[in-house]
């Protein structure tokens, strides 16, 4: 239920006539409320003079939009409407043109604005339709927005008088107005398509009144010299994590990029998924960049999750994370060809006791990586928060031997078992030997195996599992099955879902 003053606010964002006359009345106290309703109901014309008016020193969406005692909806977990977005980001951009002209001619206003943090916005990739804006539709509208601030800025410079004449002399100097400047902070997303406007605008951040602080850098598909040109422009300060993917980069180009990273002194989270590592079979020289590697990572002293997916790491988990200066709290080896002794190692070493999220899918644990990994579900029960172990082969019995060590597993919030061959009855049974985990409120489960409308091959494969075709009216009772069990044991606050794309799974700086 909205408060009276959300609704009050609801009115008078209705109007933009009336709040665009009635700005410099309206007490500074008011502000955040008015652009929670114009954000809510699309006012941009609204929204843009809040914006350009703003009266405090930041504008945070983190603050703004989350759920509070006036709306009852948390906007921030909601996909960002791009007209509202582009509105806030044209707000900030005559703000600064205003104060450029004013600079002009010479009128000195004490400065408003200075921080625009447009961090936290949702964005999962999935569902964008046309009303909402993604990241790297964000990222390169503040790109642009950058540059052309900037350009605005070298006209007005060139314009700017230097002397006048003054009654006491033939001309007297004018002392520079102060500068104004905004920085944004914000994520950034970039792929070979947006690199260059991207580019542009982070080689003229230092001396542009608009400037991008990056907090998180995504790049997908880029060159290894794009790459390293885009991390050394960021400032070090500000990046959290940094997540390279589809890059193609090789142990020879994390050897490379790696050192780039040292600078990023809060660096918390590293993600280096799909990146054509191979440790199989090393020649000589690839030994020194496997070593080189490990050595680099040791440096991230504020590491604290790290992602290698879909490396293939077999039997060098120990030299990858034993010179680790702290213990990490996430770490996601999907599909990287583990052997027993990295989960042997995995389980005795400092991570596993403050292990929050880990992810093992994609690896065989059905057969020789059992028991390792029962140990190390045991070594990591007190922590564990989410734990994914999709297309592991894991069938009714194996899920039978691990139930002990995942029962004790007492905070676990998410548990993704997709994609393993699992039967009705053993899906009956994980739910119910799992209904004392209190916090479990999310379980990704795969299509049972008796399910399926033709004989799988058995055991089947995850291709199997994923290609095969599933009847939909046995499937519809089990399910029903399932979730009549939720609600006998008063337990309908728990998510079971065969839906991979519609329930986020927990980030890790949500955990």
């Amino acid at each position: 239920m909205h408060s009276l003053v959300f609704l009050c606010a609801q009115k008078v964002v209705s109007h933009h006539s009336t709040v665009h006359g009635a700005l410099e009345f309206i007490p500074k106290e008011l502000y955040p409320v008015l652009f929670k309703a114009a954000f809510m109901n699309k006012k941009t014309l609204v929204l843009q003079d809040l914006v350009q008016t703003w009266p405090f020193p930041v504008l945070s969406f983190q603050k703004l939009l989350r759920k509070c005692q006036h709306c009852d909806r948390a906007l921030l977990q909601e996909k960002p409407n791009k007209l509202c977005v582009q509105t806030v980001i044209l707000g900030v951009v005559a703000y600064l043109n205003e104060a450029l002209e004013d600079r002009l001619h010479s009128q000195s206003k004490r400065q408003r604005l200075q921080v625009l943090d447009m961090t936290g916005l949702q964005d999962d990739g999935i569902d964008q339709g046309p009303e909402s804006m993604s990241l790297w539709s964000r990222t390169v509208t503040l790109a642009k927005a950058c540059i052309d601030i900037s350009k605005h800025q070298s006209k007005c410079t060139k314009r700017t008088p230097k002397r006048r004449k003054g009654p006491y002399s033939s001309s007297v100097a004018l002392l520079p107005p102060q500068p104004v400047s905004v920085e944004v902070h914000v994520d950034l997303f970039v792929n070979s398509t947006s690199y260059g406007v991207l580019k542009d605008a982070l080689q003229n951040n230092a001396n542009s009144m608009l400037r991008l602080k990056c907090r998180d850098f995504r790049a997908e598909e880029l060159p290894i010299a794009s790459t390293v040109g885009l991390l050394e422009f960021l400032d070090p300060t500000g990046v959290r994590q940094v997540d390279l993917r589809f890059n193609n980069l090789g142990l020879s180009g994390l050897r490379v990029i790696l050192p780039h990273m040292a600078k990023f002194t809060n660096l918390v989270s590293l993600k280096l998924p799909y990146s054509n590592i191979d440790v199989r079979r090393l020649s000589a020289g690839m030994e020194g960049s496997l070593h080189y590697f490990a050595t680099q990572l040791s440096r991230l002293s504020c590491l604290k999750e790290l992602n290698l997916g879909s490396s293939r790491l077999s039997g060098k988990l120990r030299q990858l994370l034993g010179d680790l200066q702290g213990p990490l709290e996430s770490l996601e080896l999907a599909f990287c060809y583990l052997l027993p002794n990295d989960l042997a190692y995995l389980s005795q070493s400092l991570h596993t006791p403050t292990l929050k999220k880990l992810d093992l899918s994609g690896n065989n644990l059905s057969d020789s990586l059992l028991q390792p990994f029962q140990h190390l579900l045991e070594e990591a029960s007190s922590s564990l928060l989410h734990l994914d172990i999709m297309e592991c082969r894991l069938m009714d019995i194996h899920l039978e031997s691990l139930l002990p060590a995942l029962c004790r597993c007492s905070q676990l919030r998410y548990l993704g078992v997709f994609g393993n061959p699992l039967s009705t009855r053993g899906l009956k049974n994980l739910l119910q030997r799992t209904m004392g985990l209190l916090y479990l409120q999310l379980v990704i489960y795969p299509y049972p195996v008796d399910c399926y409308s033709e004989n799988l091959p058995w055991p089947p494969t995850s291709s199997n599992l994923l290609n095969g075709s599933v009847d939909e009216e046995k499937f519809s009772r089990v399910s029903a099955e399932l979730q009549q069990m939720l609600l006998t044991a008063s337990r309908t606050d728990a998510i079971w879902t065969t839906n991979l794309c519609r329930h986020n799974t927990l980030d890790y700086f949500n955990l």
